[in-house]
Order: structure tokens, then C-alpha cells, then sequence
């Protein structure tokens, strides 16, 4: 058998887990970003691979200096801005580079609060959800830029429901109109232009979104029949606030809390003393995206 009788169907290589934190200063006001950042490129040849030819390749200890180098020149404003500088130079500086795709998390520091005034330079781990990005771009293409959220975990102990499900032989699931609804949400959109975008404002959107449709009015709240349906309106309301928001995911798991029985110590439980049950949950997926009459 010759090496002709194979082909190589997809190449890509990089740096992963590169940990960085930008310091920036005005005055005696000092702002902090920490980002986790893997860089992957893809190259015009495949000499590297099929004949141990490294001639072209961009080593991934100079890919993980170059998050470095840019995060001093560039400085770090916001994780989409930052993958959407790395990708330039990589595709400016090695003509033989084809692809960049840079993926990114930010850590989720703030400042700390101390009788309602924001310290100048003290900030605390708030671990709420990670921001994160992925950029993509090919040479003589645009970049596309997608943002997201994730580990974002929520619960609401009244207000949901789950009826009217389809049944058979193996079911054992009881019909309840009021149940505690926890999930952690991860939700990912594309951008379809980034013209005249707030990368900050956007992504404060989609998650305001996701929590407003989540919980509903803080004096009353919402009621969701499902899972699913909270997905759907969240995923529609945030499209149509961001005209640039072109396709959205959501991912959002059902852990379970069950009422712990009582009875045997002679007490009543009215859905007070629940137990927490991570495993075995539901997971449930919703992507949607513009219609082409939509766009028009």
C-alpha cells in the first residue's frame, strides 16, 4: 500500500491553557483582565506532517509568546477584541498561515465593594459564569466571532412544572405542576456583523435575557411549563434584541432536587428539606437562527 492510497482530510495545530492577566492604570485606578486563551493554525502545506519538513510551522511556544507580546501592545479591552487581534497577526505576519482559530474564557474577577464604594485596586474571584469566545478567521476571509457563557447555574424553587408528557411501558415519571427548576446554563451565538457592536453591551444582553426569561418578575416570577420552552423564548428575545446576533445555542441540564422523605421521624415535609441529585440529569438543547425573511 502506497501513500497515495491515503489523503490528509484536515490539519491544525497550537497552544493551549495560555493564562495571562493584563494589568491596566489610570491613575491610582487599576483594571484588571485575566484571560485563558488556545491558539490553533491551520497552514497552506502539509510538509510538516507528511514529510517532517518544519519549515512552515509556527512553533506553539511562539504562539503563546505572541498572546503575551500582544497582550502588552494590544492590552486585553474585551475577549472577542483580543481573539480578533491575535487572528491579524498571525494571518499578517506568516503568509503561510491559512487559518486562526483563537478560543478564549475570561476570568471572572470584580472589584470589591466595601460600603458601596468600588475599591480602587482589590478585586474577588465573583465565579457566576465564565465569559468566553471563539474567533475564526481565513486568510482573505473575515473573521467570524462568536461569543458565549458558561457554568452559569441557576434555580428557582417555584414555578415550574412538567405535564402532559408522552408515556409508555417504562415510565414512572409523575405529572407535577409546581417542582424546584435548576440548571446550568451554557449558551454560545454567533455574531453575523460586527459593525457598530458593544461586545460588553451585547453579551450583558444575552445574559440579562436569560436570567429575565429564567426567573421572571422579581415580586411573582414566571411560569415555565419546560425546560424547553424557557429555552425558546430566551433564544428568541436575545436575537431580537441584538440585530448582529445571527444563531444561538443553549445547553441547559435538569438537576433534579427530590423531596426528602420525613415520614419516619414523624415529620411533614412540604417541599422544604429537598435533596440535591447532580446525576443521572436531563439535557436539553435548543439552536436557533435568523430566517432568511428575517434578514430581509
Amino acid at each position: 500500500m502506497s501513500n497515495a492510497d491515503f489523503v490528509t482530510e484536515g490539519t491544525a495545530y497550537g497552544k493551549n491553557n495560555v493564562r495571562v492577566l493584563r494589568l491596566r492604570r489610570e491613575g491610582n485606578v487599576h483594571h484588571v483582565k485575566e484571560v485563558e486563551v488556545n491558539t490553533e493554525l491551520t497552514l497552506s502545506s502539509k510538509k510538516d506532517y507528511i514529510r517532517g519538513d518544519n519549515g512552515d510551522v509556527v512553533p506553539t511556544d511562539t504562539q503563546k509568546n505572541t498572546v503575551y507580546g500582544l497582550a502588552k501592545t494590544k492590552g486585553i479591552a474585551t475577549v472577542e477584541q483580543f481573539g480578533l487581534d491575535l487572528c491579524t497577526h498571525f494571518l499578517s505576519t506568516h503568509p503561510q498561515v491559512n487559518k486562526v482559530n483563537i478560543y478564549m474564557e475570561e476570568t471572572p474577577w470584580r472589584r470589591c465593594n466595601h460600603t458601596g464604594r468600588e475599591h480602587v485596586h482589590a478585586f474577588i474571584l465573583s465565579p457566576e459564569c465564565v465569559r468566553f469566545c471563539q474567533v475564526t478567521q481565513e486568510r482573505y476571509g473575515s473573521p467570524v466571532v462568536s461569543a458565549g457563557l458558561k457554568g452559569m447555574k441557576v434555580l428557582k424553587t417555584t414555578n415550574s412544572g412538567f405535564v402532559g408528557f408522552a408515556r409508555d411501558k417504562f415510565t414512572t415519571l409523575p405529572e407535577v405542576s409546581d417542582r424546584f427548576f435548576c440548571t446550568t446554563v451554557y449558551a454560545k451565538w454567533r455574531y453575523n456583523s460586527l459593525l457598530g457592536l458593544d461586545f460588553d453591551k451585547a453579551w450583558e444582553t444575552v445574559k440579562t435575557t436569560i436570567l429575565d426569561e429564567f426567573a421572571g418578575p422579581p415580586d411573582k416570577g414566571v411560569y415555565s411549563p419546560s425546560v424547553q420552552y424557557t429555552m425558546y423564548l430566551t433564544e428568541t428575545k436575545a436575537i431580537a434584541k441584538i440585530p448582529q446576533l445571527e444563531e444561538m445555542e443553549m445547553i441547559m441540564p435538569n438537576s433534579h432536587y427530590f423531596t426528602i422523605d420525613l415520614s419516619k421521624f414523624g415529620m411533614e415535609n412540604k417541599d422544604e428539606v429537598m435533596l440535591p441529585a447532580e446525576k443521572p440529569a436531563g439535557n436539553i438543547r435548543l439552536a436557533m437562527k435568523r430566517s432568511n425573511k428575517a434578514k430581509l
